[in-house]
């Protein structure tokens, strides 16, 4: 693992920084993960926000009220469009980082999958990742 990951936008406009190595990732099916991502699913990389830093640039924020019923704000880069990572009010503090948007997306581990329930019958995943119809539940 690395101590220090990089990423950003695709005009390169906003870069970030995060310290210490990442944890696994999490595959989203839920709609609104899947309409704003323009894919099949969105694939999130939950990190404590003290180890993230943007290091260049300002993110816009978009705020929606998900299927939980907590509040998500995607932060975006206003000039490309390209969504950086979102924050959550079920988990103050925490940012989840975009994979697609790591300078080595190689470093993201998928670890779970969840809202399954609303995948599309198109989008394989692999089957043997632990598994949430609806929102992931510790334990």
């Amino acid at each position: 693992m690395t101590d220090k990951t990089t990423g950003g936008c695709l005009c390169g406009k906003i870069r970030y920084a995060c310290e210490g190595p990442l944890p696994g990732a999490t595959y989203c099916h839920c709609k609104d993960c899947r309409i704003s991502s323009g894919s099949a699913f969105h694939v999130g990389i939950p990190l404590d926000g003290s180890r993230f830093n943007l290091t260049a640039g300002e993110t816009k924020g978009h705020a929606v009220q998900g299927e939980s019923g907590h509040w998500l704000t995607r932060h975006f880069c206003a000039d490309c469009g390209t969504q950086l990572y979102n924050t959550t009010t079920k988990r103050p503090g925490n940012v989840f980082l975009k994979a697609g948007t790591l300078d080595d997306p190689e470093l993201a581990k998928p670890a779970r999958q969840i809202w399954t329930d609303k995948a599309v019958s198109w989008a394989y995943i692999a089957p043997d990742l632990p598994t949430w119809p609806r929102a992931f539940v510790k334990g």
